[in-house]
């Protein structure tokens, strides 16, 4: 893949939260960041997904009171893994991973503002009805192709690539430049999702 004025690179969440000693770290998920930072010299336009929660959101298990961490709870919009208190806003856990570049980015889309809705995916959140403007502004921009990478696999990275496709986009992920959480083999089934819905795989080295 030579990268052109069509395509964007899109990178999910790398934030410090989601690291290595993080509220809700992914195993290994600092390993994204040189194969990410290496990546975005290739593309012209480049795009940051942050996750961006109140103090007060609904994924929180100590919202809950007598839940825990990865239990999943019936909300109005559906199943709601409950998840440990990450990337609040403002906090230092929210802010884009040390490291990281962001500088080459012209877009930076915060998701997870709603405190009654989750936000795993950069285009739809999990009502699955509001949508956060992604899809609009690509398309303005002339972009048709996005490449994923970041975290994490099996839930954020997943839920965009479904959703950009839905939304009409040509999607391929770049599997050395992402990590998943994989909850009871989840991230084999997210591949298997992603690739079900014409998701498309490709490595770092073959992306010019």
């Amino acid at each position: 893949m030579t990268p052109g004025a069509a395509d964007l690179l899109l990178v999910i969440d790398v934030q410090v939260d989601f690291l290595p000693g993080g509220a809700l770290p992914v195993p290994d998920g600092d390993a994204v960041i040189g194969p990410v930072n290496a990546l975005q010299h290739r593309f012209r336009h480049v795009a940051l997904m942050q996750d961006w929660h109140p103090a007060n959101h609904v994924s929180f298990a100590d919202t809950h009171p007598g839940r825990a961490p990865f239990e999943t709870v019936a909300l109005p919009y559906g199943p709601q893994v409950l998840w440990p208190r990450h990337c609040v806003q403002g906090s230092p856990g929210a802010g884009f991973a040390p490291g990281l570049a962001t500088d080459r980015a012209s877009l930076v889309v915060r998701k997870g503002l709603d405190p009654r809705v989750d936000s795993y995916s950069a285009f739809l959140e999990a009502d699955r009805t509001t949508h956060t403007g992604l899809a609009g502004a690509l398309t303005e921009r002339g972009i048709s192709r996005v490449v994923l990478c970041g975290l994490a696999t099996d839930f954020c990275v997943l839920w965009s690539a479904l959703d950009a496709r839905a939304a009409g986009f040509d999607v391929w992920v770049v599997a050395d430049a992402v990590r998943g959480i994989d909850l009871d083999g989840s991230v084999e089934a997210a591949w298997a999702r992603m690739t079900a819905a014409g998701v498309r795989r490709i490595g770092s080295d073959a992306i010019a």
